[in-house]
């Protein structure tokens, strides 16, 4: 079955229609990386500041068992 590709997938090919080297490469995957790193960072500071988040929750989370039992 045929995959359509995304607005965000056909410009990235629109930029990149001759070849690349590997190094590139490379730093192409880094900066998207980051990028996507930064959106992250920043949801999930928000999630935090909007929840109202402590640094004393996270240390009773990372204390928790969230597995259920068989």
């Amino acid at each position: 079955m045929p995959v359509a590709l995304n607005s965000a997938q056909l410009e990235i090919l629109k930029l990149f229609r001759n070849d690349q080297t590997e190094e590139e490469l490379q730093e192409l995957k880094s900066l998207l990386t980051a990028w996507l790193a930064a959106k992250v960072t920043f949801e999930a500071d928000k999630a935090f500041r909007e929840n109202g988040y402590t640094t004393a929750i996270f240390e009773k989370w990372k204390q928790e068992h969230f597995r259920k039992t068989a």
